[in-house]
C-alpha cells in the first residue's frame, strides 16, 4: 500500500532526471499507490496498463513488456522504486518517490499528477492531484509549490497570474528547453496581454516576477471556459472508473 505515513526530509539518493517512460512508470506507481491501494504494489502487467490507460495520461502512450522493464530498471538503480515478491512467485512492483524525492503525501500527489500529465496550469493542477490526496484550494496548493521549488522539484514555466503553467523538475534539459520553447511560441501567438517577443526568455525563472497585466474578459467565456473544466474532469474521473472496473473483471 501508498506509505502516507511517510514524512518529508533530504531525498535518500541523489535525484537524476527521468526519461519518459521513467517518468510515466514512476507516475503510474504514485497514482496507483494512491488510489487502488487494495492492487498495489502492481504486477507487471497491472503497471504496463497504467502506463498505457487513456485517462489522465498526456501524452497517451503504447508501451510494451521491454519499455517498461527498461524503465523499470533505471528507476530501481536511482532507488526511487522496488521489486517486491508478496504470497505469490510474481515480482510486484512499488515505489519508493516517498524517500527518494524527501516529501510529504500532498507533494507526492502533486508530483505523480506532473508526471503523468505534464506542464500544466495550477487550476488544473489542484483538482486533478486532489483525487489523489485533498487539496482544498489554490492557497492551499501553492503552499506545496512553494516547498517542491525550494527543493527544485517544481519549475514555473510563466510569471504569476491567471492561468500559471509550472512543470515538474525531473525533465532532461533538452526536454525542459522543448517545453519552454513550446510556451514562448504560444504566447507569441496569443500576444498574451501585449507581452514582448523577449517575454518567453523569463519563463521557469523560480524568482519573484511581476504578475501579469489584467485583461477584462468576456463573463460568459469565462463561465464557459469554467464548465468545459468541469465537463473534462468529470469525464476524466468516468474513464478512470471505467478502466478500474476493466481491470477488475479481467479486462
Amino acid at each position: 500500500m501508498d506509505d502516507a505515513s511517510a514524512q518529508p526530509g533530504a531525498p535518500a539518493k541523489p535525484l537524476r532526471p527521468l526519461d519518459a517512460f521513467e517518468r510515466r512508470v514512476l507516475g503510474v506507481l504514485i497514482e496507483k499507490g494512491k488510489t487502488t491501494p487494495d492492487q498495489y504494489p502492481l504486477s507487471l502487467n497491472g503497471l504496463m496498463t497504467g502506463c498505457n490507460q487513456k485517462s489522465n495520461r498526456d501524452p497517451l502512450m503504447t508501451l510494451d513488456e521491454e519499455q517498461v522493464m527498461r524503465a523499470v530498471k533505471g528507476l530501481r538503480e536511482c532507488g526511487a522504486m522496488a521489486e517486491v515478491y508478496g504470497s505469490g512467485k510474481l515480482p510486484r512492483y512499488r515505489h519508493l518517490a516517498y524517500e527518494w524525492l524527501g516529501v510529504g503525501k500532498e507533494e507526492l500527489a502533486i508530483m505523480g499528477e506532473l508526471l503523468l500529465r505534464g506542464e500544466q496550469t495550477e487550476g488544473d493542477l489542484r483538482g486533478r492531484a486532489s483525487r489523489m490526496d485533498p487539496i482544498p484550494d489554490l492557497d492551499a496548493l501553492r503552499i506545496h509549490l512553494d516547498q517542491l521549488a525550494e527543493k527544485g522539484l517544481l519549475i514555473w514555466l510563466s510569471p504569476p497570474g491567471r492561468g500559471r503553467m509550472l512543470t515538474h523538475g525531473l525533465l532532461p534539459q533538452e526536454k525542459l528547453d522543448k517545453v519552454r520553447a513550446e510556451l514562448g511560441m504560444a504566447a507569441a501567438v496569443a500576444g498574451a496581454g501585449g507581452a514582448s517577443a523577449d517575454s518567453p526568455a523569463t519563463f521557469g525563472d523560480n524568482s519573484a516576477a511581476p504578475a501579469e497585466p489584467t485583461r477584462a474578459r468576456d463573463p460568459s467565456r469565462a463561465d464557459l471556459e469554467a464548465r468545459v473544466r468541469d465537463l473534462e474532469h468529470k469525464v476524466a474521473t468516468l474513464q478512470e472508473r471505467l478502466v478500474k472496473l476493466e481491470e477488475a473483471l479481467g479486462g
